[in-house]
């Protein structure tokens, strides 16, 4: 006789790595994205969704028209220049993204049993739905407004919520150990501290776009022969963006602090060395473009590392609300301990 408990734990390992795989794309395709940008491939396919009017993007001049870049210059007014390794960088990602969102599709479609026992699970794969449907519509509005920094911008920030949203889902589901606190006080402080770094994290990539919109300026006025001068001719954003990065690391060391004082759980204390190491990161490759030229793989990993911390944080934040994270593991202890 097949046990239906066993049913349900193997569903929920099931949707669990669903899950997990998905966030892992999401991360993917946030850091493909920042190769497009580090590598100046946005517009190596001028048109959405098809590639140059193709399915299948071009891999020499030859297959294009005589006339391409009057064509598809007139569309974007300004010159095209057929570049097959930036066509292809972008044609990667827009592949990528698409796959990512049948995998949410895949783990919307998996989560369905939740709504008997947990509809949060559901709703919270619906949403990731609805915001990666809307960051493909964004990354078409980015192509037709030319790689218009707003939208830019906005198509990383929903990136960011997506990614947000994928975390709860998982979290939520009892892919994370719940850990224990010392106490309720001790919780409501690091959960204000938590809220804190994660309004200055999200300040600082905000930050950081404005910079690579103002590093843009700079390529487009002195031209890419001259990276050595890149970074001195950057204006007063840099500059507070730099500086601010210590404001950032400060802040996650006192965090980490007060969280190792309130918690003796291996699951945190393996989240907080993940943390401050991601911090590091984040700083020691923003050192290395600063002073190293903007080596362009420097690019796309500042910008994943950030990501990646702040879904770090994002899931601590998580782990410090039990009624968020976990409800049905403490209602069942509290049925345990009755019986």
């Amino acid at each position: 006789m097949i046990n239906s408990s066993s049913l349900t734990d193997k569903h929920s390992v099931r949707f669990r790595s669903l899950a997990l795989l998905t966030v892992v794309t999401i991360y993917l395709l946030v850091l493909a994205g920042g190769i497009v940008r580090g590598t100046g491939s946005g517009m190596g396919c001028p048109d959405w969704p098809k590639c140059f009017g193709r399915w299948v993007p071009p891999t020499e001049v030859s297959q294009l028209p005589p006339n391409y870049q009057q064509v598809y210059g007139a569309k974007l007014k300004g010159e095209v220049e057929f570049n097959a390794v930036k066509t292809w960088i972008e044609y990667i990602n827009r592949l990528l993204g698409a796959f990512s969102g049948f995998l949410v599709l895949a783990t919307l479609v998996a989560s369905l049993p939740y709504l008997r026992k947990d509809r949060l699970v559901f709703w919270g794969t619906f949403l990731a739905l609805l915001l990666i449907l809307a960051n493909a519509w964004l990354g078409s509005r980015v192509v037709a407004t030319e790689l218009a920094q707003y939208m830019i911008t906005f198509h990383l920030l929903l990136a960011i919520l997506l990614v947000f949203s994928l975390l709860f889902v998982l979290v939520r589901s009892g892919a994370v150990k719940q850990p224990a606190l010392h106490s309720d006080q001790n919780g409501k402080k690091l959960n204000s501290f938590l809220l804190l770094l994660l309004a200055v994290s999200f300040a600082q990539i905000v930050l950081g776009t404005q910079v690579r919109d103002g590093l843009n300026e700079v390529v487009k006025r002195i031209g890419y022969d001259q990276r050595e001068q890149w970074i001195s001719e950057l204006d007063w954003r840099f500059y507070v963006h730099r500086s601010f990065s210590l404001v950032v690391l400060a802040l996650h060391i006192g965090f980490i602090y007060q969280l190792k004082k309130s918690f003796n759980d291996g699951v945190m204390r393996q989240l907080t060395t993940g943390l401050i190491t991601l911090v590091v990161a984040e700083i020691v490759t923003g050192i290395v473009m600063a002073y190293f030229a903007v080596p362009a793989a420097a690019q796309p990993a500042h910008l994943f590392l950030a990501v990646l911390m702040m879904g770090l944080q994002f899931t601590i934040w998580l782990l410090l609300h039990p009624a968020l994270s976990s409800p049905k593991r403490i209602v069942d202890t509290t049925r345990l301990q009755k019986i």
